[in-house]
């Protein structure tokens, strides 16, 4: 009797010992004492990925200890063992080399040439066999107020047909919150997650600047990282004479590996003052564009790691206009080169969680790798009450 007392007392503390203790870690600038948005906080024992969000700061369940490597472009990367954080909470301090000037890279090559093996290159890298676990979540913004929200746990499949990646998607978990009108525009409901996974891996982003008819409407700069002596900055800017070129990208990438580290594409408002509107009832009129991608490159492995996209149109209705906007952010909370089996009918065709029932098994989104605000977690709560 004694023993099997001994025994269950032996097995409760393991249980009590295995399991996962919630941390935070704060990332600010050591100089300035700002917190460090979209901080780059990896667990190196469970090899997750987090984010930071606007307020510096990461969530993330451990059991025991793991070292944190800590990196962001702008910034020295920082790898800190377990033993160095003392409290439930972290700061982490991050160094800029701010004060190193924009050098201009010279090449005896067309920087379009170079932008053109480097997309090449990169697409390539990315067009493999693999899965991600992906972390996606949206807000809906109707005339200025938020009046949606979904998120979701969600698998993409990769495989590669003709040299391109395409997507088989499986959703493990996903909620949604608030209401939609019903005279809104059925392709303002939501990203469809397929086709914007493919883009971010066949780089469908690039093909402006590198197809003959539109790339000579672009100017080409090319300067050496101001932080990071590793990667070069391509910035591609519209000429004042442009007809149809609106688009402004900023492209970090690896020169000897020939990788796009990230890029950003942007609509600027100079630009946008100066497209007409369509006033034909069902026109949709710009008033907001903005990408933003991360890759990661670890070791043979490269893959997306974050991205945020934000859209503003004016639907032009029969009596009215409205204002309508989607920010969707996606994030890899997991990358494995192994398969995985499933059943066609496990297959998720719709375009966006919209479509999908909720389903919750877990707090999924407080290990998603993106950390809400104060504000965000108000928005959320808010939409579900409304139901």
């Amino acid at each position: 009797m004694r023993r099997l007392i001994l025994v269950f007392i032996l097995l409760f503390s393991v249980g009590i010992f295995a399991q996962n203790t919630e941390y935070s870690i704060l990332v600010k600038d050591i100089e300035t004492q700002l917190p460090i948005e979209n901080a780059t906080v990896f667990i190196m024992k469970t090899k997750q990925t987090l984010i930071s969000n606007k307020e510096g700061k990461v969530t993330f369940e451990l059991n025991g200890a793991s070292n944190v490597q800590v990196s962001e472009t702008n910034y020295e990367k920082l790898t800190l063992r377990w033993a160095a954080l003392k409290q439930d909470q972290f700061v982490v301090y991050l160094k800029s080399n701010h004060n190193k000037l924009d050098e201009i890279v010279v090449s005896h090559e067309n920087p379009q040439k170079i932008l053109q093996k480097i997309v090449i290159n990169s697409r390539q890298k990315l067009a493999a066999s693999y899965r991600l676990k992906v972390y996606v979540r949206e807000f809906f913004l109707l005339n200025n107020k938020y009046s949606y929200y979904n998120d979701g746990l969600v698998n993409f499949q990769f495989s590669v047909s003709q040299k391109k990646a395409t997507t088989t998607l499986l959703v493990e978990q996903n909620r949604s919150y608030g209401l939609l009108e019903s005279d809104i525009s059925a392709d303002l409901m939501g990203y469809n997650l397929n086709n914007i996974m493919e883009n971010y891996s066949n780089l469908k982003y690039f093909d402006p600047l590198l197809d003959s008819k539109t790339k000579k409407e672009y100017s080409f700069t090319t300067k050496g990282h101001p932080n990071n002596n590793n990667y070069y900055i391509m910035s591609v800017t519209p000429l004042d004479n442009s007809k149809t070129a609106l688009d402004t990208y900023e492209i970090v990438y690896d020169p000897e590996k020939k990788l796009i580290v990230e890029f950003s594409v942007i609509i600027l408002p100079t630009n946008l003052a100066e497209i007409q509107e369509n006033e034909q009832i069902g026109s949709k009129n710009i008033t907001k564009s903005s990408v933003r991608v991360n890759y990661r490159i670890d070791g043979l492995d490269y893959y997306l790691l974050t991205a945020n996209e934000e859209i503003g149109y004016d639907l032009v209705l029969k009596e009215e206009i409205k204002n309508i906007q989607v920010r969707n952010s996606f994030i890899t909370t997991n990358f494995n080169r192994q398969n995985f089996t499933y059943k066609e009918s496990d297959v998720f065709k719709e375009k966006s969680l919209f479509n999908k029932k909720n389903k919750v098994l877990t707090k999924y989104w407080d290990i998603s790798g993106f950390t809400a605000t104060e504000e965000e977690k108000g928005l959320i709560d808010a939409l579900e009450f409304k139901l």
